[in-house]
Parts: C-alpha cells; sequence; structure tokens
C-alpha cells in the first residue's frame, strides 16, 4: 500500500468544489488511507494563494476569483489544462514539500522531453518554463503531514487570461502550452503520459497495476 497510488478522474470539475474535497480527503485520512491522484479540467478560475496579493489580478474581469490556501500567488485554470492533485502521506513516502515540488516539476520536464521540448524549472519561481515561457504552475499545502493541491501544466488552451494576470506574481511573465509549441497531442494522451511521468518521479505504482 505504502508504495502504490490510487488514481482517480474527476473529469471537469468547479474549482471550489474540487478544494473542499481535497481537504475534506486530507482531514479524514489517517495512517492506512492510500494515496491518490486526483486528474482534474477545471472551468475558468483564477485562484489566489494563501499569502497571494489581490493586485496581481489585472483585470479579473467575470472571471472567479477563488483565495486559496496553497502557497503561491495568482494563476489560472481553465479547459485545456491538466491538473494533477497528488493527495500524498508525505511522513510515510518519507519526503519533504521541497523534494515533492522537485519531483512533480521533473516530472513535467520528463514528459516534455519525451515531446521533443526541453524545459526547466525556475529557482526564483516554482514550475516549469520553455525558454522564458511558463507551461506548468505548481502550488501545494501540506497538512497533518499530507500534500494536497498540486500541479496544473497547459495543453491546449486560451492562454489570454494569463495576460489579465502577473502569473505567480510576476508581471509580465510569458505563458504557453503545448499546442503552442506545435506539438499536438490529445487531452487523453497527455493525461496518461504525464500521470505516468509522476507516479514514476515519486517511487510509486499505480494500485491494481
Amino acid at each position: 500500500m505504502a508504495d502504490s497510488i490510487a488514481i482517480r478522474d474527476c473529469g471537469r470539475w468547479d474549482y471550489a468544489r474540487a478544494w473542499a474535497a481535497m481537504k475534506a480527503f486530507t482531514d479524514d485520512r489517517d495512517a492506512d488511507t492510500p494515496d491518490e491522484l486526483w486528474r482534474v479540467e477545471h472551468p475558468g478560475v483564477f485562484t489566489l494563494g494563501q499569502a497571494g496579493h489581490a493586485e496581481h489580478v489585472l483585470d479579473r474581469g467575470d472571471t472567479p476569483l477563488v483565495q486559496t490556501d496553497r502557497g503561491g500567488q495568482v494563476t489560472y485554470h481553465g479547459p485545456g489544462q491538466i491538473v494533477l492533485y497528488p493527495l500524498l502521506d508525505l511522513r510515510r513516502q518519507r519526503l519533504g514539500a521541497r523534494d515533492l515540488v522537485t519531483r512533480l516539476e521533473q516530472s513535467v520536464v520528463d514528459w516534455l522531453a519525451e515531446q521533443g521540448i526541453a524545459s526547466a524549472p525556475r529557482a526564483d519561481a516554482p514550475g516549469v518554463y520553455v525558454n522564458d515561457a511558463k507551461i506548468a504552475a505548481l502550488g501545494l499545502r501540506i497538512r497533518r503531514g499530507c500534500s494536497y493541491h498540486g500541479l496544473a501544466v497547459n495543453i491546449a488552451m486560451d492562454l489570454s487570461p494569463f495576460t489579465r494576470i502577473n502569473p505567480c506574481g510576476h508581471a509580465g511573465m510569458a505563458v504557453t502550452d503545448l499546442a503552442s509549441l506545435g506539438v499536438e497531442c490529445s487531452m487523453a494522451d497527455a493525461r496518461e503520459g504525464l500521470t505516468q511521468a509522476v507516479v514514476s518521479r515519486l517511487s510509486l505504482t499505480q494500485a491494481g497495476h
């Protein structure tokens, strides 16, 4: 059990409901609760981290804004973006928060390399970048020794909402997606590939496999 993770497909899910479900899962779990990886797409929403500054939202328009309890500043979630939420017992996995961030970032680097795209994390801004453009955002919360929130990877989406914020608190930061880089990949294939990359970097196996 300790070295396996269950994959849960959540489909298109309202952000606030997903957040409430993650908190409830984390609060209700005990030392024997299996870890899970939730896979989801969100309708368009801006989310502001626990210590986020509202001034980084330049033009909210009619897009919902949710103040949440993850780390980091402001980001955007929307259709065409794959969001992975690793709900892990870090004590059981003997993982620290920094190690988890590194592994999640590296999983995206691994998967993008399979698509022929060179990418890298940045020390001053969590996430993954292709040249200077952000393609994946990352924000976590650790509570009771367990993680929730997670990783968002841009596949083929409307990127214009990112121009209405300072992504992750950085004014003028460019944001890209896989489609803009000339790579055609279905959401289903991207979801499976990213899942495999994350599970591998966490040194886990999928439950039932």
